[in-house]
């Protein structure tokens, strides 16, 4: 990792480039010394052959043309001359007579050759009388050579051919002496020219380096520091424009520093919260008001962007983007994961400035959580009563209109819409009840008649209220009191309507042939336990939530049919509360339902039980 952000840096791109400078430069050069030395030298040693070549069928013309003293033998006279005049190092010359036979060669190993017609193509083309005749080959052991064949004339008439075959091995040896000179060369001045590199960026970056220091040093806050000029040229010049700029910030900032804390002392003081935002959404200033509904303290949302933080969606967040937000609206935030979530009135102001446009926006919070939930808790509390009431006025109407056009006289419909009207009348005398029941409780004006009750006994009267209903349906009552439990300081009439809505719910709502479970226990901080159970049809774990809500019904026709106004839990729960208890409920969908009750246990003298 170290090596790699050294390569980052400028001193080591300054060397790299300065290196591949004059690695490019030397290759250029090389390749053409060498190119041209490499045909230099192939180009002198081909004349050297041709030449050899072109002296050797001048001597030999005469004595091919059988010219030469009858005393002596010709193929003799050309192995002399071929041996003692022409001798060259890995090189081997033949003579040959106009057919293309060997008739004398300078090699001893060749001899076997002699007689032998040469049938290279140099040879017939040299028979043909072509002059310029060579190639390279590559013999059995790898070696280039170099072939060249030249005729042989006399009187203008081709006597015989000369097939000259040097080695070429010493001149590549040269050649690769020459290149292992110049790689060296290159090695030696590429190493040269990195330490030259090195000292040449280390000149530059050393100053860069400096700047870069004191520049994170102003980023940190450190105004004081300067940073050293090393020079008048365009680094110094820079230098001493950085140190002059950060004298002038020092003084900017310091200003802001004050106008800041004034700012921040009029929000800090402010019972609504207050966000401000740069143009692009992200969060610069906010007063503690604002994170204590946001939950999230300052530092936490500097920077965030205030669409995320209020939840808007895409379309709303372009239009607080581009000033269009202006108006109030009324979001649902949730401060923390598991916090309830807070209705707050947000209303965005963007902030304009001369010749740029929107800068930010200023947005204002305020919390009107309990004033949506009791806007909420009214609208739905009417509208609830109003659809409870409207359905049995609006039987009793019909039925009342069937009568007065006729039905009256009819003896065996009358009496039916008689009791329908008497039923729905009764159900509307008990849902005002409850209401009103409902009402003395919310306001406190219920007081709690407290007496010394016996719980078995307590017990047993609501069994023996409900005993006749039991037995139609064949649902047997469990009375369980564990030890313990005798007598406790409560208000009867209250705890009796509890137990009452209770069983009545269980009656409703198990099936013939079921059982219904009374159980009054003690708990380990002494507080008294009641709990209904049943074995009916259970009620879905989506409705749980929500069961104790005034007017929810889990199956609201069937509820209605059954007499029920949706309110007896409600109750419950109220009378509960008021005695300083609490109450819940467990319930599985055809397994049956528990709701169980906990009151403070008190008896005379404020002893426990």
């Amino acid at each position: 990792m170290k090596w790699l952000s050294f390569f980052r840096t400028i001193q080591a791109k300054v060397i790299i480039i300065y290196v591949l400078l004059i690695l490019i430069a030397m290759q250029l050069i090389g390749v053409y010394f060498v190119s041209a030395m490499k045909n230099s030298l192939t180009s002198n040693f081909t004349t050297d052959l041709q030449e050899r070549a072109e002296l050797m069928s001048v001597l030999a013309a005469k004595t091919l043309a059988g010219g030469s003293d009858a005393e002596e033998n010709p193929v003799d006279s050309l192995q002399v001359m071929v041996n003692n005049l022409f001798n060259l190092d890995g090189a081997e010359i033949q003579v040959l007579d106009a057919t293309g036979r060997v008739l004398t060669t300078s090699l001893s190993s060749q001899a076997d050759y002699v007689g032998n017609k040469n049938t290279q193509t140099v040879v017939s083309r040299a028979l043909q009388g072509i002059r310029d005749n060579e190639e390279n080959i590559l013999d059995d052991d790898g070696i280039r050579k170099k072939v060249v064949a030249k005729p042989v004339i006399h009187n203008g008439k081709i006597v015989g051919a000369i097939y000259i075959v040097a080695s070429m091995s010493e001149l590549y040896e040269t050649m690769q002496w020459i290149n292992n000179i110049f790689i060296s060369g290159i090695l030696l001045a590429l190493g040269l020219t990195a330490i030259l590199g090195v000292i040449l960026s280390h000149t530059i970056t050393h100053p860069i380096k400096e700047l870069t220091k004191h520049a994170r040093a102003v980023a940190e806050g450190r105004f004081t520091e300067k940073t050293p000029v090393f020079g008048s040229d365009e680094i110094g010049q820079l230098s001493q424009a950085f140190n002059y700029m950060t004298g002038r910030l020092r003084e900017a900032l310091s200003q802001n520093e004050e106008e800041k804390e004034k700012l921040a002392s009029i929000l800090t003081n402010m019972s609504d919260g207050v966000i401000a935002t740069d143009e692009a959404g992200r969060v610069i200033l906010m007063n503690r008001r604002a994170g204590q509904m946001l939950g999230v303290e300052g530092e936490e949302l500097a920077g965030r962007e205030i669409a995320a933080l209020l939840g808007l969606d895409d379309k709303e967040a372009e239009a607080l983007a581009r000033g269009e937000g202006s108006d109030s609206k009324l979001l649902e935030v949730a401060p923390r994961e598991g916090d309830p979530a807070l209705m707050m009135r947000v209303t965005f102001t963007p902030i304009h400035r001369r010749d740029t446009g929107i800068t930010g926006t200023i947005a204002v919070l305020q919390d009107v959580t309990e004033q949506e939930k009791l806007e909420a808790s009214r609208r739905e509390f009417v509208a609830n009563v109003s659809h409870e009431l409207r359905t049995p006025l609006t039987t009793i109407k019909s039925y009342t209109e069937a009568l007065e056009d006729g039905a009256l006289e009819d003896r065996q419909m009358a009496p039916r819409f008689v009791h329908v009207i008497q039923n729905e009348t009764g159900r509307m005398i008990r849902l005002v009840t409850d209401l009103l029941h409902l009402s003395r409780l919310d306001s406190k004006e219920a007081a709690l008649r407290r007496q010394q009750v016996d719980i078995v006994e307590m017990l047993e009267d609501v069994e023996d209220r409900f005993s006749f209903q039991m037995q139609q349906k064949g649902i047997t009552a469990i009375i369980d009191v564990k030890a313990g439990v005798s007598k406790g300081m409560l208000d009867r009439d209250g705890i009796d309507q509890v137990l009452d809505n209770l069983i009545s719910n269980a009656l409703k709502y198990t099936p013939d042939g079921g059982t219904i479970t009374m159980e009054a226990a003690l708990t380990e901080q002494g507080m008294l336990s009641l709990s209904v159970s049943d074995t009916g049809i259970g009620i879905p774990k989506k409705d749980l939530d929500r069961i104790f809500e005034r007017f929810y019904r889990v199956d609201k026709a069937r509820t209605r049919n059954m007499g029920g106004t949706g309110l007896g839990l409600s109750i419950a729960r109220e009378m509960v509360r008021a005695h300083g208890g609490s109450i819940s409920l467990q319930s599985e969908l055809e397994k049956g339902t528990k709701v169980t009750f906990t009151l403070p246990l008190v008896v005379e003298g404020g002893e426990s039980a």
